[in-house]
């Protein structure tokens, strides 16, 4: 039986070692995962990322939030150049090991047009509607 399967059926509170769960992740052609940042306190979506095993594994070890930047390829630690860090609250895995959700504390705008998240264009009907003004 699949890790995924077992903890279809486990009980709160079973636990299973990180490595045997990084080892059975599905990680995409490019060894990477869908990072989804959200602010921990209200809830708010920020960002959508990605993350190869050893971003996750520093995120994880060191609390400050690491994704892997596909257009640099190679790590990028949010925040390292705009000093709009994110520190990590708390990480959940999805239910079949493709996605995370990170919660995460926010240090000023998570988007790199300076809005509050990367979420301000809007598909109405036929047409995209940008919602929020970028920083004058």
């Amino acid at each position: 039986m699949s890790l995924w399967l077992e903890l279809e059926q486990a009980r709160r509170g079973d636990c299973r070692p990180l490595s045997e769960v990084l080892d059975a992740m599905p990680w995409n052609a490019d060894g990477l995962v869908a990072a989804i940042a959200q602010r921990h306190d209200d809830g708010e979506v920020l960002m959508l990322a990605w993350m190869n095993r050893t971003a996750l594994e520093e995120t994880l070890a060191s609390g400050r939030v690491c994704y892997w930047s596909r257009s640099r390829q190679r790590l990028w630690r949010k925040g390292e150049t705009s000093g709009h860090r994110q520190r990590l609250v708390s990480a959940h895995l999805d239910c079949d090991g493709d996605a995370l959700l990170l919660k995460v504390e926010q240090q000023g705008p998570a988007c790199h047009t300076g809005r509050p998240n990367c979420f301000y264009n809007d598909l109405d009907g036929e047409q995209l509607r940008v919602a929020v003004s970028g920083p004058a």
